[in-house]
């Protein structure tokens, strides 16, 4: 397996570039890149030689910090350090809905496999929150417990919640803390299940296996990637090989395969059979807060696409094989 840099845009934003995602293929069109930034806006890119899929789209006040895509690929959403998330047609760029959350209560978003429910890490609120996308009404807010054992501090600074996935068959729900813990939901019935222990820092990213429902990789600040069985509660290995924080974890369509970005400035992809690193991509001058496959799916597509984002304002795009 190898990355392959097909091509690498330079101020794609007018600043800092913080979340990236895709937006899936539809009859119409194929899949696009999602891109958000500190400079307020979001953009949409054309799968293969980058080039913007339309003028920026503003309507936040502050840095967008997350963005994710309905798995029917014609809404996406947009989360901002303004405190509002903004839902909205890809094709039009019309506003569908706008959701207000306080301040520092989001910071990662997906929605779930059947695109019924958005769920969003609350930040400061220990909480992962869940949004019906047929009413856009908030319809639970799911704490996320102290871990047994551990000490609780007055400022909940531990349990503030970074990222959150959704297992491919939507029956679990995991997110990362600040803390290094992660907590696993069952997502049907929106009820705690357990903690997953092991790291020593923020868990900034996580992503499931779409191969197996019950692995979970995830990314720490204490530089290593871990992988789990979300059910058995259990390590099943830990990865070296960056050298600062891991920002973003993202698995590849085929399942042999994950890629990291870090503050190290580095693209990394692991396979997961020799458990360890086998390609380094040096794209980026500065910390790498994205990474993203593009989903299978598309007439005529074959390929596999992985995009990148950095803080140096640029996106990169590798072919996977």
């Amino acid at each position: 397996m190898k990355l392959a840099g097909l091509k690498t845009v330079e101020n794609a934003h007018d600043q800092s570039i913080w979340a990236a995602a895709w937006v899936p293929a539809t009859e119409e069109r194929p899949a696009l890149l999602l891109t958000g930034s500190l400079d307020e806006t979001v953009r949409l890119w054309r799968p293969d030689e980058l080039a913007p899929a339309g003028p920026p789209s503003r309507g936040h006040a502050l840095g967008v910090i997350s963005v994710a895509a309905h798995p029917a690929g014609t809404v996406a959403a947009s989360a901002s350090l303004d405190s509002f998330i903004r839902v909205f047609d890809v094709g039009s760029n019309a506003s569908i809905a706008t959701l207000e959350v306080p301040p520092s209560e989001v910071w990662s978003m997906q929605f779930d496999p059947k695109g019924t429910v958005l769920a969003v890490a609350g930040g400061s609120s220990a909480s992962v929150k869940l949004w019906d996308t047929s009413t856009w009404q908030l319809i639970s807010n799911l704490a996320v417990p102290h871990p047994e054992g551990a000490r609780s501090d007055r400022t909940g600074s531990g349990k503030f919640v970074l990222s959150v996935a959704w297992s491919p068959d939507g029956k679990r729900l995991a997110c990362g803390s600040m803390d290094g813990t992660i907590a696993v939901f069952d997502g049907a019935h929106a009820k705690f299940l357990h903690h997953l222990d092991g790291h020593s820092g923020p868990v900034r990213s996580l992503v499931f296996s779409p191969v197996d429902p019950r692995v979970l990789f995830t990314a720490c600040d204490d530089t290593h990637v871990r992988i789990y069985d979300a059910d058995g509660k259990s390590i099943v290995g830990a990865m070296s090989g960056h050298v600062s924080w891991v920002l973003t974890v993202d698995a590849s369509p085929d399942g042999a395969a994950i890629v990291t970005g870090s503050s190290d400035k580095t693209v990394r992809l692991w396979d997961l059979s020799m458990r360890a690193a086998v390609q380094t991509m040096t794209n980026h001058s500065a910390h790498v807060w994205g990474v993203a496959f593009r989903p299978p799916g598309g007439t005529g597509v074959r390929a596999v696409r992985l995009a990148s984002v950095s803080d140096d304002n640029s996106i990169s795009l590798y072919d996977y094989s």
